[in-house]
């Protein structure tokens, strides 16, 4: 595979951890987009892992539980990913996360000096996304 990101419309959060500087939100089913290099199709899978905030500078609208997100988008220092995170994926500098949770009334903000990916496990393959 050349190319791998998270779809955030659609992964399931299952817990965010906070401690004094660092947050994490815990996916319990992030939903994995994988493309080959000169191919049209593309495969969907599935696979549990944090997105590790550190340095954290800000937040607000932290969900109380397990929630679905709908969407959202990753600053990352001058670049910017909507509705995706892309595999693998670690930086520091000016970062900064929100993300539309279901049923939440606001986003979830953090702003932070570092990010990095972290999956368990395998992927699991979901289907074969057809052009």
């Amino acid at each position: 595979m050349d190319h791998s990101h998270i779809d955030l419309k659609g992964s399931q959060i299952a817990s965010i951890t906070e401690t004094e500087s660092a947050i994490g939100i815990v996916f319990s089913r992030a939903l994995i987009i994988k493309r080959m290099t000169g191919s049209p199709e593309r495969t969907r899978w599935w696979q549990a892992g944090t997105l590790v905030l550190e340095d954290v500078a800000t937040h607000r609208g932290l969900p109380p539980g397990p929630c679905h997100c709908v969407g959202g988008e990753i600053d990352e220092n001058i670049y910017s990913y909507r509705d995706m995170i892309p595999i693998p994926f670690s930086s520091r500098g000016r970062i900064r996360c929100l993300l539309l949770l279901e049923g939440q009334d606001q986003p979830l903000v953090v702003e932070a000096g570092a990010v990095r990916l972290e999956l368990d496990g395998v992927p699991k393959y979901i289907e074969h996304l057809r052009a």
